[in-house]
């Protein structure tokens, strides 16, 4: 996945490794605005994830990464990994007006009193 520059947050698969700090990369995804095209990029640019395509040749053309990038359902697991989530949590986050954040304060504030009061409770009765 990148994480600096103008891919970033799109997720890509090492085709080749270039030198110790350089890879060459290519993201096939289904999704036309998330599509990396193949290119080199420095490994400062780039997160790795757990996410791995077995057997992957050594640089392998368009159309066979396509198809083993789809049979792996790369983007599906990227989806559900924690890190899409807690991204995706705070994208949503970001979007919320002032009234929305506040009724997220009023809530976990409520929240909280009630974890307080059970915790509270359960030491009386010890």
């Amino acid at each position: 996945m990148f994480a600096k520059g103008p891919y970033t947050g799109r997720l890509a698969a090492i085709v080749q490794i270039i030198d110790h700090k350089r890879v060459l990369l290519e993201g096939p995804s289904s999704n036309p605005a998330q599509h990396v095209p193949r290119q080199s990029a420095p490994l400062s640019h780039v997160s790795l994830t757990s996410i791995v395509i077995p057997k992957l040749p050594l640089a392998v053309g368009q159309s066979g990464l396509k198809k083993q990038w789809e049979s792996e359902k790369v983007e599906d697991k990227f989806n559900n990994s924690v890190y899409a989530k807690s991204k995706a949590k705070l994208a949503r986050r970001k979007e919320l007006s002032d009234f929305e954040r506040f009724k997220v304060m009023v809530l976990r504030k409520q929240a909280r009193f009630e974890v307080r009061k059970s915790v509270a409770q359960s030491k009386g009765k010890a």
